[in-house]
């Protein structure tokens, strides 16, 4: 059966859905390899790769016991979740902007803690943004083979398509991070994490408000800001600024008190 139509639709519904996926875990992936933190790097794939058994087991059991129809509530708990563990990541990585300062919690085998909480984040925040979008991806692939008899060769020649482009983001991402320098690349991965994550709270607040869990007072957002799947509402906006003065306050705390550590006469100025 040649249907270009079909491999085409299969393609861009994988490429579309795993693009914000792939996006995170190679951004996350590159400062992780140029730190040197291959242990990290390794929870960071099995987070992915148990998220895609997830994802599939997931869609399996949607289609069996619901007809193939997502739930917006669970939906909007991962999204929260994962937007919480990203925002976090985010900051943990800002302070660790110097390499010196990356570098010193690595090699501090004895004190472990804090590597091995963040190495779980690391896993966990692959898994859910893998499993969001992976879980997803697998309900529009069934419904759209239900749709034209089945799974075919077309349908199946779009997806080995989309996974060559996904490799190729991969690739020049990695490609890519090994000619930045380590501070500006911690620091474009935080920054690109902290707003993913506000994503992700805009998107689990439209969850909500399609439940009628939370009401919805549509705010005079511009065109190209609403293109960006971003939720124009009052609510979501509001949730939003809120979580990022936090977070930044947060920040400049954490990072007040490590210069205090450095040097004692700056707790007292």
């Amino acid at each position: 059966m040649n249907d270009p139509g079909l491999a085409f639709q299969s393609g861009a519904i994988l490429l579309r859905e795993g693009m914000e996926a792939i996006l995170i875990v190679t951004a996350l992936a590159a400062s992780l390899r140029r730190g040197g933190s291959l242990i990290a790097l390794k929870a960071l794939y099995i987070g992915s790769f148990l998220a895609v058994l997830a994802s599939i087991v997931t869609a399996f059991i949607f289609e069996i016991y619901f007809d193939g129809a997502h739930n917006d509530f669970v939906e909007a708990v991962v999204m929260i979740v994962a937007s919480a563990l990203m925002i976090y990541m985010s900051g943990w990585l800002f302070l660790r902007q110097d390499p010196r300062a990356w570098k010193k919690d690595i090699d501090q085998a004895a004190q472990k803690a804090l590597d091995s909480g963040t190495q779980w984040s690391l896993g966990v925040i692959a898994f859910l943004a893998v499993f969001r979008e992976g879980a997803e991806t697998a309900l529009f692939l069934q419904a759209l083979a239900n749709s034209h008899g089945g799974w075919n060769p077309s349908l199946g020649a779009g997806l080995l398509a989309a996974f060559a482009a996904l490799g190729a983001i991969y690739w020049a991402m990695q490609l890519l991070a090994v000619r930045v320098p380590l501070r500006p690349l911690f620091m474009l991965t935080s920054a690109f994490l902290f707003v993913m994550g506000l994503r992700f709270i805009g998107g689990a607040i439209q969850e909500l408000q399609e439940q009628m869990l939370v009401p919805v007072d549509v705010a005079n957002a511009p065109d190209w800001l609403i293109s960006l799947g971003l939720n124009p509402s009052w609510e979501a906006l509001g949730t939003q600024l809120a979580i990022a003065v936090t977070a930044v306050a947060g920040i400049a705390l954490a990072a007040r008190r490590r210069s205090a550590a450095k040097d004692p006469s700056l707790a007292t100025g």
